[in-house]
């Protein structure tokens, strides 16, 4: 499954919400040498209960708006 990702980094608060057929992730991490890219990966693993090898960004790395692949 692939789905539209919008990352918020150095937020106060982690929160997703959903927009636009996709979703929107803030995170704490900043965007620094890949740490909002981790920090997505674990969120989206504890999001959708599965093991953080099973979600790949696909597009999008050094972008806000990413995709991202989810292997169920």
């Amino acid at each position: 499954m692939k789905i539209k990702v919008r990352v918020i980094p150095r937020s106060k608060e982690l929160k997703i919400e959903e927009f636009d057929g996709g979703l929107k992730i803030y995170i704490t991490d900043p965007a620094i040498e890949g740490r909002a890219n981790k920090g997505l990966i674990e969120v989206l693993a504890q999001y959708y209960k599965l093991k953080k090898y099973n979600i790949h960004i696909i597009k999008g790395e050094k972008n806000r708006d990413k995709v991202v692949e989810i292997e169920a």
